[in-house]
């Protein structure tokens, strides 16, 4: 099975702060990148005889794998997460309430969180852990570090934002947290914490 680029989920031209050339590039070069280098690391593996295949590389496609797949996914997320100006409808933002202590609360540690990732690369999530029944932040670096369980529902990639932004990290930040789609974010939260899985299939 093949792993497919799917179609750009925002408007490039529509994201207010975000050039239309920043969200192609990264859809183009990043996010289809990553696609197209799963499908060539599935096809080494399956290829691979792991009664003879060396340690390093089995551990070696395998993590790349890892990479490439939460790479793919995330970067599905964050587009999806692109659009008007909005706010969060009652449930998530009682939710988020609830877990955070006030949505203000909230947007303050997601953003600082974001902040803080200035001048590296790595994601901010927004994640719903199944074992706490709660909505947690959580930094992610390296496409890898994920919250084991845990389904994302918002997630902001700090590395994005160069090609319009320079060196200011924490203008991409503020830019971002006034775009946020979210009728997508309370979908997904809506989905997951019904049981239900929110993943696309990228295959065919």
């Amino acid at each position: 099975m093949t792993y497919q680029i799917k179609p750009l989920s925002c408007d490039p031209a529509k994201i207010k702060g975000m050039s239309e050339r920043l969200i192609v590039s990264h859809y183009e070069n990043n996010y289809s990148g990553a696609v197209k280098r799963l499908n060539q690391i599935d096809e080494r593996l399956a290829e691979l005889d792991y009664a003879k295949g060396a340690g390093f590389l089995v551990n070696g496609l395998k993590r790349e794998q890892l990479i490439a797949m939460n790479s793919m996914i995330l970067h599905e997320l964050f587009f999806d997460g692109l659009g008007d100006q909005s706010e969060p409808g009652p449930a998530l933002r009682d939710a988020l309430a609830r877990d955070f202590g006030s949505f203000e609360r909230w947007r303050s540690e997601f953003v600082a969180m974001g902040k803080a990732l200035g001048g590296g690369s790595g994601w901010v999530l927004l994640s719903w852990s199944p074992r706490d029944r709660k909505l947690v932040n959580q930094w992610a670096s390296d496409h890898c570090h994920t919250l084991a369980g845990g389904t994302p529902i918002l997630d902001m990639y700090e590395h994005s934002y160069h090609m319009d932004f320079g060196a200011k990290a924490a203008s991409y930040v503020d830019t971002f947290m006034d775009v946020i789609r979210w009728n997508n974010v309370q979908r997904l939260f809506v989905q997951t914490t019904n049981g239900r899985g929110t993943a696309g299939d990228t295959r065919q």
